[in-house]
């Protein structure tokens, strides 16, 4: 346990040992992962500050004294940002010892060591993050990691400490006749399930981990505090343990009645626990999160998914029964889409009324193939795929119909346009409507604002899982 390392003195001649973590990016929230191990370094009497780059930019001061950076990347983006980071972070403090930390560091060690960085911690992350700091501080060079790259054993939690990150007015919001803040936080790490294009399972490999109920009060509490109006759960799954769940939901909704919710759930629970969901509704769950990923059977079956499109259709029913906005994520162009594959999902967002719960970015994305990706042991995958791209972080692959790469092009460019220029989701989607059509060189078919369906609740900055950082977040730092 994290409680059983005790901190070593530091030599006498060295000043102040100091760490920095850095969040790269994580879809307009303030962090989880880098107030909890703020929280236990503090513990130990370390100095710790930290950066958020999707608000601020590397700091020049706090850096260049530092002994320890490390970086999270809990998702595709946010390693992409670290990359091109990495090495200004090198140049500013010559001295850092270098630390990648997250999901995606484990499955990218190769290319981050190359980078220069000298310690990689995937899984529950935290023990090794305070191991590092430690023997930093002790006096060792730590030239060789011995901390393991994965540990996914379970751990100790305390209250993080989110007083070093920027207020939460300053991250996305939930727009609810104004700007309602909301916090963020993760009642739950890992997975239980084994989807093949899933970045969690090389990392996890089928294992969960939970939040103390009561840690996860303690944060509600301090970011109610703050102002949050609404909760966001980070989990992969907040169904791997529905127990736990329903724990966590009936004591928040105990203590602050006023307060909404969402989660991310598998349709596959929302099924099984269809008993539940009044529950949550009733607890103050405005819309859950579920990856679809794609109507097409046979797609969901190479991805594992373990649900087919009517269980999607039945979950959906089950959610509006409950009244609780179902929003269903997409990865809508694989190596196995057509267009006329393509154009059918768009019909059936059409038909289910849900344009308006779908961000138009959830329309363009396409597969990514990480290092360790289980879509690897597919047969015949790999005669699908190029050779690993260190700079995508992932393995590139071309479409065998190139009408389709040339309609993700043209979808992703119409949903950037649209978003730039601040049209509606419903707006968005007729451009990309037409394009589908004219793909296949067929009718477009005219729309009505009917067709849409009616706005959900969400968050200001939209759910993706795995997309290109644009230039600007590139440049961000």
């Amino acid at each position: 346990m994290l409680s059983q390392v005790r901190p070593r003195p530091a030599p006498e001649a060295a000043g102040p040992f100091k760490v920095v973590l850095i969040n790269p990016y994580e879809l307009g929230r303030q962090p989880f992962a880098l107030a909890e191990p703020a929280a236990l370094l503090k513990r130990e009497d370390i100095a710790v500050t930290c950066l958020d780059l999707s608000l601020q930019k590397l700091d020049t001061e706090i850096l260049e004294d530092a002994d320890l950076v490390a970086l999270y990347v809990g998702m595709h983006t946010a390693t992409r940002i670290a990359v091109e980071a990495i090495p200004r972070i090198r140049d500013i403090a010559p001295q850092a010892h270098l630390c990648v930390y997250g999901l995606y560091a484990p499955m990218n060690q190769k290319w981050l060591r190359g980078l220069g960085v000298k310690t990689i911690l995937g899984g529950e992350f935290e023990p090794g993050l305070v191991s590092l700091a430690q023997r930093l501080r002790a006096g060792d060079a730590c030239d060789t990691q011995i901390e393991p790259v994965v540990n996914l054993a379970k751990i100790e939690f305390m209250t993080p400490d989110r007083s070093g990150l920027p207020s939460l007015h300053r991250y996305a919001h939930l727009p609810d006749g104004g700007k309602k803040m909301f916090g963020f936080i993760d009642a739950s790490r890992g997975c239980k399930h084994l989807c093949r294009h899933c970045p969690v399972v090389p990392v996890y490999q089928g294992k969960f981990r939970v939040v103390p109920v009561e840690v996860v009060l303690a944060d509600i509490e301090q970011q109610v505090a703050e102002g949050a109006a609404h909760i966001s759960f980070g989990d992969p799954d907040f169904f791997n343990g529905p127990t736990h769940a329903v724990k966590v939901v009936a004591a928040m909704h105990a203590r602050f009645p006023t307060l909404s919710f969402d989660a991310t759930i598998k349709i596959q629970h929302l099924i099984d626990r269809a008993e539940l969901l009044p529950r949550l509704r009733a607890a103050g769950c405005l819309f859950i999160t579920a990856a679809v990923e794609s109507v097409d059977d046979k797609v969901l079956d190479y991805f594992a998914k373990n649900h087919t499109r009517a269980d999607f259709e039945r979950a959906l029913q089950l959610c509006r029964e409950a009244g609780i906005f179902l929003a269903p994520t997409f990865v809508p162009f694989t190596p196995w889409t057509t267009l006329e594959g393509y154009l059918d999902l768009l019909r059936t967002l059409v038909r289910l009324r849900l344009v308006e719960a779908v961000p138009p970015i959830q329309l363009c994305i396409r597969l990514l193939v990480p290092a360790g990706s289980y879509l690897l042991q597919l047969p015949g995958f790999r005669e699908t795929i190029e050779a690993f791209d260190a700079k995508l972080l992932g393995y590139p692959w071309r479409h065998a119909d190139p009408r389709v790469d040339a309609l993700q092009q043209a979808v992703q460019v119409c949903a950037e346009q649209g978003d730039r220029q601040g049209w509606s989701r419903s707006d968005i989607f007729g451009q990309i409507w037409r394009l589908a059509h004219d793909a296949l060189g067929i009718e477009v078919p005219p729309l009505t604002r009917a067709d849409f369906g009616e706005p959900i609740a969400r968050l200001s900055e939209p759910w993706y899982c795995c997309a290109e950082p644009t230039e600007q977040q590139l440049l961000s730092f």
